[in-house]
């Protein structure tokens, strides 16, 4: 790509062969728009909602479930068919619903273009479509004005465009004309250029475009959002490989149930349909839809904490997340310029709520944090005269803003910073006017980076008491008129030749001059952007502005950290997460406010420039070193996310800019902010902050690990009982006789799973955070989830519950005929009450069920209860006793069933308290 801004206006029109009074003519025009095409930005391999359906339909365990569907219906069995087919269908619905949200980022992408802009043609001023502009046309633009290209700017008049979209910088950038030096500056750098999906804000100009639709920086950007892949999550991995193992131990123990019963010579048709039951049995059928419902209902707890989930597996994945990528503007800090820090001669004044740790500036002198009102007559003149000064000279308005209670300002964000500081010590730029009427100004420009307003005092018994140090400093009667001038200190230096000490000016000297630059270089190493205020004492309408200026104090301002962000970094870092600031913004501003929230405990900053400068293989080794990014591109953005995932980490990338795309699509976690995000971060993330808070995304990772715990305790849960379920399918033949060969009817099974393992999963789904959640490390993203000794619970605790339920069976089967079914019922009983157990047990992995009580779960304590009534309906009611294949038990074998049951409850307990015991 051509790099516009090194070249010179002149060099630029003539390269691209335009007259930059007259513009293109119309032929011109459309033999350009033959060659590069129509401005927009076009859209390639997005997924078909039809290809998003057939997906929902792959996953191992949906085409296990269909195939069992289809062979109950070709043996006739219309009952099992629409009871699988219904499960199927469920989960296909929800995933398709999820999915479908997502596919939605490049529809948000085109919608940054614009449809209207005017540019100059044949001579002549237009209106065009925005799509209709070619490489070579003269673009008008003025405050308000979208910018529908990349333009290399001709000319300016005080413009400013707003580029937070594309660069992350929150202040609106200042623009120039002149040709730059370096090939390779950043995006935030090129102040001669303004790029599509950007902003003009104030001042206007005009410029030449040199890229359009998918050459523009915005198309870029697409690019790379359309080149990421969607990745599975981890848990969408974990369950796809249970889901293959259960199929291959579904179709192996199948085919040996069908087998022992044709040696026992049981029907073929029946035994077909036996062994097709008994892989269904082996699948978790309830398993898609306890997870979905357990991470919707997650999902509406983290909305009650401000975070917006729009893709349901994330809900999971924030569980595994190892390293926050955060943006710094409105998510680490308040996305308030703030004033901080007054500083003049002999005195300093730092404001408390704003202020965190900034060491003493140099200027010398007493000072001690402020609490806010700021009573000006406690303080030395020159620090009401200081903030009269900023308020004065100032172009901004305040709003109160009724639902924050805050001031929302109206205008440049710096000039904002000071009309705030200054109400903060009563002072109000209305009262201050209405005695001190402006006369006239020099407006701020790029050049002279200063602005300077003049005024007319009242008689000195009028004076407002934040001026009136301006007596104390020998004001005489008939210099009723002054000059304020606010802008960057060492541009002020330039025309100053006194400084105020102690109520009055003394002569600027070296000593003065070296303390000034001194103070100024300290503040700005802490982040912060400095402002001198000076006066000038005009002595008649001919006297020329911006010469023998008093400099009468320094003011330093940052965007400050949000005062929760803090302690959620410590509570990241203890929980085993680490936090990473990549920003847009100055490197001495990203590294103090990480410095100071924790993030980072050294000074190493890389710059967007150093990345480009590092191979794959260094970046990797950088990567765990370096925790501060500053001036990065969207490019930077992906390849930072790319290398930390390479290394095995689990990602969780936020932004609001566009630029901010392709890394919240490629990381496992994309999250937007839900206040200052645009439409393209918020379709392309898997979750929305609605209050653009770190902290939030902190609060999301706790429910997330939450969760995640809750799916793993069900996954342990119901495959143990399903391996309880196939040892009794294969046991009961051989420890029963011929008479069993089918120990449980396929309704029995589909019964037992759906609705024992379902109900009371949901209640797993709903327990609450343990006491150690956030206070150990992430679980390892390549672990399996039988892993942590899962695996060999699963399998002793269903030998134990296939050896019971076998038992109950065994003792009914003694004491009846063989052709009578309560042996069965037995079987089938005894499981049920089983299952209420053991998923009583399993709430925790270490905390006893006593310990946690009975309150804290109520919906699992509700649905157990539901389960049991539900399996008493089945027993007793005729209607249902013929359906299910059962025979009433009396009460005495229901009161040996539930005697059996408890067995599992006891055995997980005991296995607890030796845990326990041995931590």
């Amino acid at each position: 790509m051509t790099m516009w801004y090194t070249r010179a206006v002149d060099d630029v029109l003539h390269e691209l062969a335009v007259d930059g009074a007259r513009g293109l003519d119309d032929a011109e025009v459309a033999r350009r728009r033959e060659q590069y095409g129509p401005n927009e930005l076009t859209e390639r391999g997005g997924k078909s909602p039809w290809k998003i359906l057939w997906q929902q339909f792959s996953s191992t365990m949906v085409l296990i479930l269909i195939a069992a569907a289809v062979v109950s219906g070709l043996l006739g069995k219309a009952t099992e068919t629409i009871a699988i087919a219904a499960i199927v269908v469920l989960f296909a619905l929800l995933g398709f619903v999820q999915e479908y949200r997502a596919e939605k980022a490049m529809a948000a992408l085109k919608k940054l273009a614009v449809p209207i802009v005017r540019v100059i043609r044949g001579g002549e001023r237009r209106e065009v479509s925005a799509h209709e502009l070619v490489p070579g046309d003269i673009v008008l633009l003025e405050a308000g004005s979208a910018v529908p290209a990349d333009l290399r700017l001709v000319e300016v008049a005080n413009l400013r465009i707003q580029e937070a979209v594309l660069t992350g910088e929150s202040e609106p950038v200042e623009k120039a004309t002149a040709a730059l030096a370096s090939a390779s500056l950043p995006l935030g750098d090129r102040i001669n250029m303004a790029y599509m999906g950007t902003a003009a804000t104030y001042g206007r100009g005009s410029a030449v475009v040199v890229g359009t639709g998918m050459d523009t920086e915005l198309g870029q950007i697409a690019a790379l959002i359309q080149d990421v892949d969607d990745s599975a999550t981890p848990l969408q991995r974990r369950l796809d490989s249970v889901g293959k193992l259960l199929a291959l131990a579904g179709v192996a123990v199948a085919a040996l149930v069908l087998v022992i019963g044709l040696l026992l010579r049981e029907d073929l048709r029946d035994m077909f349909l036996t062994a097709v039951s008994v892989a269904v049995a082996v699948v978790p059928e309830g398993l898609p839809a306890v997870v979905t419902v357990t991470l919707a209902l997650g999902a509406q707890r983290m909305l009650r904490r401000n975070a917006l989930i729009r893709k349901l597996p994330a809900v999971e994945t924030l569980g595994a997340v190892t390293v926050i990528c955060s943006d710094k503007t409105g998510t680490l800090t308040e996305n308030r310029m703030t004033v901080t820090i007054i500083d003049v001669a002999g005195h300093y004044l730092e404001l408390t709520g704003t202020a965190h740790h900034h060491p003493a500036p140099a200027l010398g002198g007493n000072g001690a944090p402020a609490k806010t009102p700021i009573r000006v007559e406690e303080q030395p003149p020159a620090i009401g005269l200081t903030l009269a000064g900023g308020a004065l000279c100032n172009d901004a308005a305040l709003q109160p803003d009724e639902e924050t209670k805050r001031y929302a300002v109206l205008g440049d964000p710096t000039e904002g910073a000071l009309l705030v500081a200054a109400l903060q010590a009563g002072i109000r730029r209305e009262d201050l006017l209405a005695v001190a009427p402006r006369l006239s100004e020099l407006p701020f420009d790029s050049e002279r980076k200063r602005m300077t307003t003049v005024h007319r005092l009242p008689d000195a018994d009028q004076l407002p008491p934040a001026l009136r140090g301006l007596v104390g400093a020998g004001l005489r009667p008939d210099e009723r008129v002054v000059a304020f001038t606010k802008g960057a200190v060492d541009g002020l230096l330039d025309i100053s030749t006194a400084i105020w000490v102690g109520g009055e000016p003394r002569p600027l000297d070296d000593h003065w001059r070296e303390r000034l630059l001194r103070a100024n270089e300290q503040m700005a190493n802490n982040g912060m952007r400095v402002l001198g205020v000076g006066v000038q004492w005009i002595d008649g309408p001919d006297e020329p502005l911006e010469r023998d200026l008093t400099i009468i104090g320094l003011v330093g301002m940052i965007d400050p950290p949000r005062p929760e962000v803090k302690a959620a970094v410590a509570t990241a870092r203890a929980a085993g997460i680490r936090p990473i600031m990549i920003t847009g913004d100055h490197p001495l501003t990203a590294r103090f406010i990480a410095y100071d929230l924790g993030i980072t405990d050294n000074a190493r900053v890389m710059t967007g420039l150093m990345l480009d400068g590092l191979s794959d293989a260094e970046l990797a080794r950088v990567v765990d070193e370096v925790s501060v990014y500053a001036r990065v591109t969207p490019a930077n953005k992906l390849k930072i996310v790319e290398t930390l995932q390479g290394k095995g980490h689990v990602v969780a990338m936020t932004g609001d800019g566009v630029n901010d795309s392709p890394a919240l699509k490629r990381a496992d976690i994309g999250v937007a902010m839900g206040i200052t995000g645009t439409d393209v971060t918020k379709e392309a993330s898997e979750m929305v902050l609605l209050d653009d808070n770190f902290a939030t995304i902190v609060a999301a990772v706790e429910e997330g690990r939450v969760i995640y715990d809750n799916i793993r305790r069900f996954v342990k849960f119901s495959i143990a009982g399903n391996v309880g379920k196939v040892a009794v399918m294969l046991l009961a033949p051989l420890l029963l006789g011929s008479e069993a060969a089918v120990a449980l009817l396929p309704l029995q099974l589909l019964w037992l799973n759906l609705l024992t393992d379902g109900l009371l999963g949901l209640g797993l789904g709903v327990e609450p955070a343990e006491r150690n959640t956030m206070r150990r490390p992430p679980r390892d993203p390549q672990a399996g989830i039988f892993s942590e000794g899962l695996g060999g619970h699963v399998l002793w605790v269903g030998a134990l519950l296939g050896a019971v339920a076998l038992l109950a069976g065994r003792l009914a089967f003694d004491n009846a005929h063989p052709e009578d079914r309560t042996w069965q019922t037995m079987i089938f009983t005894a499981l049920a009450f089983l299952q209420v157990g053991q998923a009583l047990a399993s709430r925790s992995s270490r905390e006893s069920f006593f310990t946690l009580g009975l309150r804290s779960n109520p919906t699992l304590l509700a649905l157990a209860v539901g389960v049991l009534a539900l399996q008493l309906v089945v027993l007793y009611a005729p209607p249902l006793e013929q359906f299910f294949g059962v025979v009433p038990l009396s009460g005495r074998q229901l009161l040996t069933a539930a005697a059996l049951g408890s067995a599992g409850f006891v055995a997980i307990e005991a296995e607890k308290a030796l845990l326990r015991r041995r931590a």
